[in-house]
C-alpha cells in the first residue's frame, strides 16, 4: 500500500507542509530565478525550509520541484537536467524524513508546464504526457511515496500529468486551483472536478485545492469537492489569505491564527489533508498542527459561516452573491 493511503487509513487527518516559493525568497531566492536549481546550488537552504516543517508537524512534505518541467526549466538553461534536478528535490525532502523519526510522505511536486495545450497553444497533449514522464521519473528514482500534481487550471493538462504518473508507476494526488468565479482559469468546477477523479480507473489516492485567491474560496470550492468526492480523501492547502503588495514585498494578510481556524473548518467540512500554500510559513503550519491536535470536531460549515470565519470571498461566482448554500449541516468528529 502506498505510503500516503496507509497514513490516511490509520490518522484519518494529515497535515500537509506550507509555502515553498515565497519562504524561500526571504532565504534570498531573486525574482526570476530557479527555485529548482537550489536543489543543488543551495542544498542547506533547502533543507532548513524542510526541516522547518517537520519541527512544526508536518506529516507530508512538499519537494521543492514545482517547475521541474522541461518546459519551464528551459528558461534557465536547466533542461538538459530534468531528471537529476527532481531526483535532488527528493532525496533532500526523504533524507530528512528518515532521520525524523516518525514517517512522514514525500510528495513530488508536479505544476504545470507553464503552456497552453492545443488547441489554445502550441503544446501537443503527447508533449505534456512526455514532459511529466521525464519530471516525475526523477521523481521516482529520488524516492518520492506520490505525484504530487498542483496548481492545476486544465483539464487536459490535469489529465496529462496523471497519465505521466501511470506510465511512471507513481500513485498520484492532484489539487487545482479556483481562483477565477468559483472555477480554474480553464473553467473546471470543484464539482466537476470530483466527478472526474471517481470516473478514474485508476483514482487519486486523494484530491482537492491549492493556492487560488484565499482561504475562504478554497474552502468554498471544497464543500462541492467533498459532495462529489466519491469517497476520496481531499485536500485543501490554502494561502495564508490574500496576497498585498506592501512597498516592494508581497504579503499575505492571514495570520497564523486564522490558518487554524481554517483547519478547523476544513476538519468540519471532511478533508482529509490539510495544509499551506503561499504565504503560509512554519508558523501557520504550528498552528494548524495545534488546531489537528486538539479540535474536537464540529457541524460542516456553510458558505456564509466560511466567510464570517476566514474573510469574504476574492472571486465568488459571478451569477450569485456570497450565500448560504451549506444545505443540510453534517457533524464531523
Amino acid at each position: 500500500m502506498n505510503k500516503l493511503q496507509k497514513l490516511l487509513d490509520e490518522r484519518g487527518i494529515l497535515l500537509a507542509d506550507g509555502a515553498t516559493g515565497t519562504n524561500l525568497i526571504p532565504m534570498g531566492l531573486d525574482s526570476g530565478q530557479a527555485p529548482e536549481a537550489w536543489n543543488f546550488d543551495h542544498v542547506d537552504r533547502i533543507e532548513k525550509l524542510h526541516q522547518s516543517f517537520i519541527d512544526a508537524g508536518s506529516d507530508i512534505l512538499v519537494t521543492n520541484s514545482f517547475g521541474g518541467t522541461a518546459r519551464r526549466l528551459h528558461l534557465h538553461d536547466l533542461q538538459d537536467q530534468v531528471v537529476e534536478i527532481n531526483k535532488a528535490a527528493a532525496e533532500i525532502a526523504g533524507n530528512l524524513a528518515a532521520k525524523s523519526g516518525r514517517e512522514i510522505v514525500i510528495a513530488g511536486s508536479v505544476g504545470p508546464t507553464g503552456d497552453l495545450l492545443v488547441p489554445l497553444g502550441e503544446l501537443t497533449y503527447e508533449g505534456a504526457v512526455e514532459a511529466f514522464v521525464e519530471q516525475m521519473t526523477g521523481l521516482k528514482q529520488g524516492g518520492a511515496d506520490v505525484a504530487w500534481i498542483e496548481t492545476m487550471s486544465s483539464p487536459e493538462e490535469i489529465e496529462a500529468a496523471i497519465e505521466a504518473a501511470g506510465e511512471v508507476g507513481l500513485d498520484y494526488v492532484v489539487t487545482a486551483s479556483f481562483d477565477t468565479a468559483g472555477k480554474t482559469m480553464m473553467g473546471l468546477a470543484p464539482g466537476d472536478f470530483g466527478e472526474q477523479m471517481q470516473a478514474k480507473e485508476k483514482r487519486p489516492v486523494a484530491f482537492g485545492s491549492n493556492c487560488g485567491v484565499g482561504a475562504s474560496d478554497l474552502l468554498v470550492a471544497a464543500i462541492d469537492m467533498v459532495a462529489h468526492s466519491g469517497g476520496i480523501p481531499v485536500v485543501a492547502k490554502a494561502n495564508a489569505g490574500i496576497p498585498q503588495i506592501k512597498g516592494e514585498k508581497v504579503v499575505y494578510s492571514g495570520s497564523p491564527e486564522l490558518m487554524g481556524d481554517y483547519a478547523k473548518l476544513a476538519m468540519n467540512l471532511g478533508i482529509s489533508i490539510i495544509g499551506g500554500c503561499c504565504g503560509n510559513s512554519p508558523a501557520h503550519v504550528k498552528a494548524m498542527a495545534e488546531a489537528v491536535r486538539t479540535h474536537n470536531g464540529g457541524d460542516a460549515p456553510t458558505e456564509a459561516e466560511i466567510i464570517e470565519t476566514l474573510g469574504p470571498l476574492v472571486s465568488p461566482k459571478s451569477n450569485k452573491k456570497a450565500a448560504d448554500r451549506g444545505g443540510r449541516r453534517r457533524r464531523r468528529s
